[in-house]
């Protein structure tokens, strides 16, 4: 039965400052611990740490079972990776080195087949078998099949670019729910997940008798399965041992008594202060009171010494201005437009003010439209306009922006983009401000949490001037008050508005729905429909 531990766990920044202190908490065999946060708290961090990829300033991290992890990028893998290749890299470190090591000597045996090499590549493939990797390689037969419906073998050398964003999550999931590993780290599972996607999830985290080390900001699914919630919040963790139903009123219990902790520690420590200071005066003239004052002044130091109760979380503070603006009335046409390979030709329009949530399967298609509004190469037939002075803003879910990297984000805004004026530093350090941003001024935008990427995204969005906005899943990596804050900004948005979302909390809001149905057909339905099964077409 596996666990994790975490035992006093410290983490500075790179300028020296604390992230986070004296992280304490455990994850036992059948639990599903929830590690929440805002963006930029440190949870990514705390992952890494457990996976053995970051070492702590202090402390130390404890596994049981063995420790397999799901990192946040999978799903916006756009490299030339294969399927085998993604699977590699979510297995056991023993099974990537005797796979690297075969495909090394495969290469090698193209250029140079004697008896030497041959010999060699007899021995990794003895090493891999005794590694296990015969016995995966059957595992990855019924994970292939059942995430993409084709056998590991036709499977194996697809390219992972061409799996959609929930359709590379399931894979990986599959493999490391069914694996050996009895320690899961899960950073943002669901993220790319439709509907039935996050409720399989549900199910099999229900189900597991492993011990899961989950991060997520979907509300219904941490509502569902989260037995425990780990909150990172005032550099440092606290354990509130119900559900996520209840921890927001947790939250807030908990708040006040450290709040009035706070008060008393500040009091008495002014009333020590006063009786040092006091007595101090006093022994200056009576030597009787030399004993009093001395006691008085370590006993000042210990309980400095002891030090404050634990930090106040701060209240986090995010405020999105995205104006828009007036445009023609039909904002979008579409006429017999056809998503080539994906969906059937449908007819659409769109009108200024709409709010329009387009929901359907992974793979159905969805991202390719909004790429196709947002001006990008996209195989299509049919026809498509914008109206007139629409200016489209295009929010992309994989945060892909190869223009931007090794930029900070000073640089970025102070160098504009488009229609988009660069900033002078005061300007933009103003506007990161409303973001929660101004720590980050000149750090490197990949060097950012997915969250804190969004944020970046939606702010620029808000320079830009966009009075159409294209949103691919915008609440896939925002904490809750930043989701919260991004849908007052579009329900205040004075322009129009397209999302592909699988959040049910925010497609509530919206009053159009564009269905992508498993059949090929694009429809309009009246109510959000979530149980949409993925597209039936040639694999």
């Amino acid at each position: 039965m596996g666990f994790l531990e975490f035992n006093g766990v410290r983490c500075d920044l790179a300028d020296g400052r604390t992230l986070f202190g004296d992280v304490s908490f455990t994850v036992g065999a059948g639990e599903v611990a929830a590690l929440i946060g805002h963006n930029g708290a440190g949870k990514s961090t705390l992952v890494n740490v457990a996976c053995k990829r970051l070492k702590p300033r202090s402390g130390s991290v404890n596994v049981q079972g063995g420790l397999a992890m799901m990192p946040q990028f999978i799903g916006s893998v756009r490299d030339d990776s294969t399927v085998r290749d993604l699977l590699l890299a979510a297995a056991p470190e023993r099974i990537a080195a005797a796979a690297a090591d075969i495909d090394a000597l495969e290469l090698e045996l193209m250029e140079r087949d004697d008896e030497a090499t041959q010999m060699r590549y007899a021995e990794a493939l003895s090493t891999w078998g005794e590694a296990g990797g015969y016995e995966i390689e059957v595992l990855w037969d019924v994970v292939t099949t059942a995430a993409l419906g084709v056998p590991f073998d036709r499977a194996r050398f697809r390219d992972v670019n061409t799996l959609s964003g929930g359709e590379q999550k399931r894979l990986v999931l599959e493999a490391l729910l069914r694996g050996r590993e009895q320690v899961l780290i899960l950073d943002e599972p669901d993220n790319y997940l439709d509907v039935p996607g996050k409720r399989w999830l549900e199910e099999q985290l229900h189900t597991t008798d492993k011990a899961v080390l989950l991060v997520s900001h979907d509300r219904a699914l941490l509502g569902n399965v989260a037995t425990k919630i780990v909150a990172l919040e005032g550099r440092s963790t606290w354990v509130h041992g119900g559900s996520f139903t209840g921890w927001k009123e947790a939250r807030q219990a908990r708040r006040e008594r450290l709040a009035e902790l706070h008060r008393r520690w500040d009091e008495e420590h002014a009333r020590l202060k006063e009786l040092v200071h006091t007595l101090g005066e006093q022994a200056k003239i009576s030597a009787a009171m030399a004993p009093r004052y001395r006691a008085a002044q370590t006993r000042l130091r210990k309980y400095e010494e002891a030090g404050r109760p634990p930090e106040l979380p701060r209240e986090q503070r995010v405020v999105p201005r995205l104006t828009g603006g007036r445009t023609g009335t039909r904002v979008i046409t579409c006429e017999q437009l056809e998503l080539t390979g994906l969906m059937k030709p449908f007819d659409l329009e769109i009108f200024l003010g709409d709010r329009v949530a387009v929901l359907g399967s992974n793979g159905s298609g969805k991202s390719h439209l909004l790429k196709l509004l947002a001006g990008l190469d996209v195989d299509h037939a049919g026809s498509w306009r914008l109206g007139a002075r629409v200016v489209p803003g295009f929010f992309t879910q994989t945060h892909q922006h190869p223009e931007w990297v090794g930029k900070t984000l000073v640089e970025i805004m102070g160098r504009g983009e488009g229609i988009r004026e660069g900033l002078d530093r005061g300007a933009a350090a103003g506007m990161l401000s409303r973001y929660e941003l101004a720590g980050s001024a000149d750090q490197r935008f990949e060097t950012l949490s997915g969250g804190q990427q969004a944020r970046f995204q939606i702010l620029l969005l808000e320079l830009g001037g966009a009075t159409l906005l294209l949103l691919d899943e915008p609440t896939d990596n925002l904490d809750l008050v930043s989701a919260e804050a991004l849908q007052q900004a579009i329900e205040q948005f004075n322009g129009t508005v397209v999302v592909v979302t699988h959040d049910r909390w925010l497609a509530s809001s919206f009053n159009r729905y564009l269905l992508f149905r498993s059949d090929g057909e694009v429809v309009e339905t009246p109510e959000p429909v979530w149980d949409e099964n993925r597209v039936t077409r040639a694999r």
